[in-house]
């Protein structure tokens, strides 16, 4: 049995789930509301205070669709209760993040700037060289804060580029002279 896929989901005060036909899930909160169609296969019951999942059998797909599927619904509760948010880092001389509007506009040492426009949903936040990405829902906040990330990957010999807060980066040694 899936130890994810059989721990019940706590369902806080102020959150409300429903579980439509063909497995809806709709989930709303203080932070805004999520829906999400999951696996017709899994079986979500709401008990109480409580969403339940349960697999049909031990078929292969729904051993693996089990623990996700709680995971999901996991998530969209965290998100409307709580939100997500990823941090960023700019690193290297002259690179910039700035605010103006919906738009975050990056200066990283390409010929011109690059303009990115938050998605529905997602807010970013610049202060000094982090860029905060936040929002309800985990994936389109990964997906954005990967995006970002993609327009100047860190490089191995400096360090340059942008990065996640949490992550290292593994350095290289550069040209030794020749004598």
């Amino acid at each position: 049995m899936s130890r994810i896929g059989r721990m019940p989901i706590a369902v806080p005060a102020g959150v409300t789930v429903e579980i439509a036909e063909n497995n809806k899930v709709t989930v709303k909160g203080p932070k805004g509301t999520l829906e999400r169609v999951l696996p017709s296969e899994m079986e979500i019951k709401l008990e109480g205070a409580e969403v339940v999942v349960n697999r049909p059998n031990d078929l292969k797909r729904n051993k693996s669709l089990h623990g996700l599927t709680r995971t999901l619904i996991n998530n969209m509760v965290i998100g409307v209760t709580n939100g997500f948010e990823k941090k960023l880092e700019v690193n290297g001389v002259g690179y910039r993040a700035a605010k103006q509007g919906k738009n975050l506009n990056l200066s990283l040492g390409y010929s011109h700037p690059v303009v990115m426009v938050d998605p529905d949903g997602i807010e970013t936040v610049v202060e000094g060289n982090i860029i905060t990405v936040k929002g309800v829902d985990k994936e389109k906040v990964g997906q954005f804060a990967a995006e970002i990330r993609d327009k100047r990957r860190p490089e191995p010999y400096k360090g340059k580029g942008i990065k996640y807060v949490d992550e290292t980066i593994r350095r290289k040694v550069g040209k030794t002279g020749k004598k």
